[in-house]
């Protein structure tokens, strides 16, 4: 398996985990999430891996198919009054193909994302966990992240 940036070939592959991904939040939350689609069309996969300001990395095995992917996006805050002026590495989304997981991929994945936010001068990682997807934050735990800040919501 290699890690690496995301490349046009790579918008299929990426795609499809999309649809996973979509999958799992929809059974999660079929108030929000339509079953049967994705996160991002064609055409935005493609201008995500075009954007400077975002970093979209790929698990490649042997034969070049997309077994894994984060889309990540630096986020810059600038000084104010009450902010510490400093860039973030925030992940949109991180994925292993179903047909993958167990192999230690995900792990090998954010640690690419920490070590490519060190060197881009970022100064923390961010990302948003869904309720009920409790393997995505057990991972994410695993990975010595902790919460930072909770959404609440009522529902009208």
């Amino acid at each position: 398996m290699t890690i690496r940036k995301a490349e046009i070939i790579d918008v299929k592959g990426i795609l499809d985990l999309l649809s996973q991904v979509l999958e799992l939040h929809a059974k999660i939350r079929p108030d929000i999430f339509i079953p049967g689609t994705a996160k991002y069309t064609e055409n935005e996969v493609m201008e995500i891996i075009n954007d400077k300001n975002r970093r979209t990395y790929v698990a490649v095995d042997a034969d070049s198919r997309v077994i894994g992917y984060a889309l990540c996006e630096i986020k810059s805050f600038t000084s104010s009054n009450f902010i510490v002026p400093h860039k973030e590495m925030y992940i949109d989304d991180l994925c292993v193909d179903s047909s993958a997981r167990g192999r230690h991929i995900g792990r090998q994945l954010f640690e690419y994302v920490k070590e490519e936010a060190r060197r881009l001068g970022c100064y923390e990682i961010t990302l948003n966990v869904w309720e009920g997807n409790s393997g995505a934050a057990d991972f994410y735990k695993k990975m010595n992240m902790e919460p930072k800040s909770t959404t609440m919501e009522l529902i009208l």
